[in-house]
């Protein structure tokens, strides 16, 4: 079963993000390009602006090579810090949307150690994040596409996270949000 999304389209084209120099700014959160995040909400907006995991993410097989084993629950005691993310999800169930081509991942999130929680981010190729607080029962849609899209605004180069402007017809809007 899904939730309803928890954010409309009007309500995220409505909602404010100050972009400048890979730091993220909307009325409740702060992220920072390269930082470490856990919270849902954090995690899930750095995805939406970066289309990355932030810095404290490793696969599975990162730490498992580092000498986490789930049935000990000892991530923390083998890479402190650190959470797991990044690895395909199948989607078996087919509980999330399916497109042509359409990748989906998963992350821990709201993780503080041990055990891996029920609490999950659901991301995929093209732009739509999810969350789970029950393992899978339920998701809801928190973002669908990538920051940017909306407004034509793309980042370049990828390495530095800037914004590029794209369609000279949304110039002002640009210099609304971001400054000249």
């Amino acid at each position: 079963m899904l939730i309803a999304p928890a954010f409309s389209e009007a309500q995220r084209m409505e909602t404010e993000i100050l972009f400048e120099d890979g730091v993220v700014i909307t009325e409740d959160l702060l992220v920072e390009y390269g930082y470490d995040y856990y919270s849902d909400e954090e995690v899930a907006l750095y995805l939406y602006v970066f289309r990355e995991l932030p810095a404290n993410y490793l696969t599975k097989n990162e730490a498992y090579d580092l000498g986490w084993n789930s049935s000990k629950g000892n991530l923390w005691q083998v890479a402190y810090g650190l959470c797991i993310g990044g690895d395909k999800f199948g989607n078996r169930e087919g509980l999330l949307p399916d497109a042509y081509d359409r990748q989906w991942y998963e992350a821990d999130v709201n993780y503080e150690g041990g055990y891996r929680g029920s609490e999950r981010i659901l991301f995929s190729n093209d732009g739509l994040i999810y969350v789970t607080y029950d393992h899978y029962e339920t998701f809801t849609l928190l973002y669908e596409g990538w920051y940017g899209d909306f407004l034509n605004l793309y980042r370049y180069p990828e390495d530095t996270y800037t914004n590029y402007l794209y369609d000279e017809n949304y110039i002002e809007p640009y210099i609304e949000l971001f400054g000249e």
